[in-house]
């Protein structure tokens, strides 16, 4: 545990990329202090040493587990923890890369063109990404807690009526299909998120923080198709019936 206080940053990122996310949200551009050590940069910014590096150490991948998870839960709270992905997301993960693009300034040539391109093409994906988001929470996720509700505790209502006549899950798993290759102008753009060995750890990070983001975001897609849809598609099929059976008695 110790090596890691007296380890430069540099070093520490060098090691490995992911760390210098976590020292972001301590508050602490990785290339801003790039031959401090983390002990110094820990006594500068008032950090508690241990706690940053429990978080340095806690860099892991918990989606599989994840995911076996949700599959017991019902479609309500499946959007639950979809929307707070989201958030994480949009108030996180997106502020991190767009803060990583704006931070370079002299990089190897190789990478001056591209880190303009990125600094143009970022803000307008971000803004993209945020609407697709909130339609998806607005329509979809409302529709099926809405669905929920419905099954829980009342009866039919011509509001639950039209809203069934309105929307349609397996029209939404279409519209979802198409919204799944948000990150192939990136993809292109970096050559597959490979850098040669002459990048600077700049370069480095970013690549690697972009490739993350595609990889939770394919995770996050996968939850949608494979967990929440056939949840969504049953709770939409029984909502159906209830309503109809409770027609029939009327």
């Amino acid at each position: 545990m110790n090596h890691l206080l007296k380890s430069t940053i540099t070093d520490l990122v060098s090691e490995n990329h992911v760390r210098a996310s976590v020292l972001y949200y301590f508050g602490v551009k990785f290339y801003d202090y790039k031959e401090e050590t983390l002990e110094d940069v820990c006594a500068n910014h008032g950090l508690d040493a241990q706690s940053v590096i429990k978080s340095l150490e806690l860099v892991t991948d918990e989606s599989a587990a994840t995911q076996n998870q949700l599959k017991a839960y019902p479609p309500e709270l499946v959007t639950e923890y979809l929307k707070h992905a989201h958030y994480v997301f949009i108030k996180k993960r997106l502020p991190y890369i767009g803060q990583l693009i704006d931070g370079i300034k002299d990089v190897n040539f190789r990478y001056k063109s591209l880190s303009s391109d990125l600094k143009s093409i970022f803000p307008m994906f971000v803004e993209d990404f945020i609407h697709h988001i909130h339609e998806e929470e607005d329509t979809m996720f409302s529709y099926v807690n809405r669905l929920s509700k419905f099954m829980v505790d009342e009866k039919p209502s011509s509001e639950i009526y039209y809203l069934m006549e309105k929307f349609s899950v397996k029209e939404f798993a279409l519209e979802h299909e198409v919204h799944e290759s948000e990150m192939e102008g990136f993809r292109k753009f970096t050559n597959n998120y490979q850098y040669c060995e002459e990048a600077d750890l700049h370069i480095k990070v970013l690549y690697t923080e972009l490739e993350r983001f595609e990889k939770d975001l394919l995770i996050h897609a996968k939850i949608e198709d494979e967990i929440l849809f056939p949840k969504a598609l049953q709770l939409e099929r029984l909502a159906k019936l209830k309503f109809y059976d409770f027609s029939k008695l009327n």
